[in-house]
């Protein structure tokens, strides 16, 4: 009987997907710089946007604004891209 548990519950684990949710965010820096910088940049991450912004130097240093976030499916281990935002490209009009 141990052995039958055991048995369907590998079966059942080895099932089991892992996944991880990214974010899009245009983040801007709120310490002024050269003119020449560009005003925000578009980040695309795996930390929260309240854990982005405390690694990242905080509400003193950083605006960031969320745009998109969707689910991935894997895992990032190994260093492994993140996947492609599946709405694709964003319009120009936000970027600027």
């Amino acid at each position: 009987m141990k052995s039958l548990i055991l048995l369907v519950t590998f079966i059942i684990c080895s099932n089991s997907q892992a996944e991880y949710r990214a974010y899009q965010y245009i983040v801007k820096n709120k310490i002024n710089t050269a003119n020449d910088q560009p005003n925000g940049h578009i980040i695309v991450s795996t930390l929260n946007p309240v854990s982005y912004i405390a690694y990242h130097g905080g509400r003193q240093m950083l605006q960031v604004d969320l745009l998109r976030t969707w689910m991935c499916p894997g895992d990032t281990s190994y260093k492994k891209d993140i996947c492609p935002s599946p709405y694709g490209q964003l319009p120009k009009e936000v970027v600027q």
